[in-house]
């Protein structure tokens, strides 16, 4: 029977970080000595220790611990994976809450597609006070997909995924160091399996709540995150060996072209006080980033442990 790491790369979150654990101790439906816990700490200090120190006390397996000091989501989830004992490595977010079901729904579909990730949906749930653009709000931070478990022609992000370790292209380090302050790190190590014919799976049944902190619940980290996600086509095709250069450019065009449709849709929406007038603005935002993903115009979402 294959053995199971679960991931939860962490950082300053320890009521997160202890919700997320607890949900991982709970799962129905799995061996529990096929599987273990590696939390990856992502502070200049072990902040984190204590908390996963009180966890592994009452564990039905064992918790691991690793400090990776470095800053950066790429580093951390290397610290991790360098750790991890498991022929599959399942990862949670510290800011999710795992259902009884999750994981065995994520190896089933593994089993069913023979796939070598699978993806699971994201249902977010804004805390009652936030009530501007909460619709909005909480469709950015979910994950939507196929009703149905089903093969896939693309990637999602690696926060509820299942992956075979046998299937990466590095097995200790899959996660490239440039996106450690930007984030995109999954989606350029899954573009990179894409291409090499890796299969990738759904599982609507396994699914996972997800509470952000409440720094992020706002338009200026919803607009900025959109334009740094509109920024990764561009920046895989610029990355790829050999560059991209016609990826690159088509991109380009493309994004240029939704940033001025989308901002002038935007524009009269935010006028008109339309409810649905964030959706536009973040739409824009994409596209934008597009055309601007190159330099000065990266945004640095990680990293930062000062």
């Amino acid at each position: 029977m294959a053995r199971v790491t679960i991931m939860i790369p962490t950082q300053r979150r320890p009521d997160g970080l202890a919700v997320a654990a607890r949900s991982v101790f709970g799962q129905a439906g799995v061996d529990p000595s096929t599987l273990e816990l590696v939390i990856v700490d992502n502070d200049q200090v072990p902040s984190a220790q204590s908390v996963a120190n009180d966890l592994a006390k009452t564990a039905p397996f064992p918790v691991l611990y690793v400090h990776e000091p470095r800053p950066g989501v790429a580093f951390a989830r290397n610290a991790g994976m360098a750790k991890a004992s498991g022929d599959l490595i399942a990862f949670l977010d510290d800011d999710e809450e795992a259902p009884a079901g999750w994981l065995a729904g994520l190896l089933a579909a593994r089993e069913r597609f023979d796939a070598d990730v699978v993806f699971g949906p994201v249902k977010t749930r804004a805390p009652a006070h936030v009530v501007e653009h909460r619709d909005y709000l909480e469709r950015f931070f979910s994950r939507e997909g196929p009703s149905e478990a089903v093969v896939l022609d693309r990637h999602y992000g690696c926060g509820n995924s299942l992956l075979r370790r046998a299937a990466l292209p590095d097995p200790v380090a899959p996660f490239s160091q440039e996106r450690n302050h930007i984030g995109g790190e999954d989606d350029m190590l899954f573009g990179h399996m894409g291409a090499a014919g890796a299969r990738f799976a759904w599982e609507p049944a396994a699914w996972v709540w997800e509470e952000p902190v409440l720094s992020r619940l706002n338009l200026r980290y919803t607009i900025a995150r959109a334009f740094a996600y509109g920024q990764g086509p561009s920046s895989h095709c610029a990355a790829a060996i050999p560059r991209d250069y016609v990826g690159v450019a088509r991109w380009m065009v493309i994004g240029l072209g939704q940033a001025a449709v989308f901002g002038a849709v935007a524009g009269f929406k935010w006028l008109t006080r339309a409810h649905d007038r964030a959706d536009w603005l973040d739409r824009a935002a994409r596209g934008l980033g597009k055309t601007l993903w190159f330099g000065p115009f990266k945004i640095q979402f990680y990293g930062r442990t000062a």
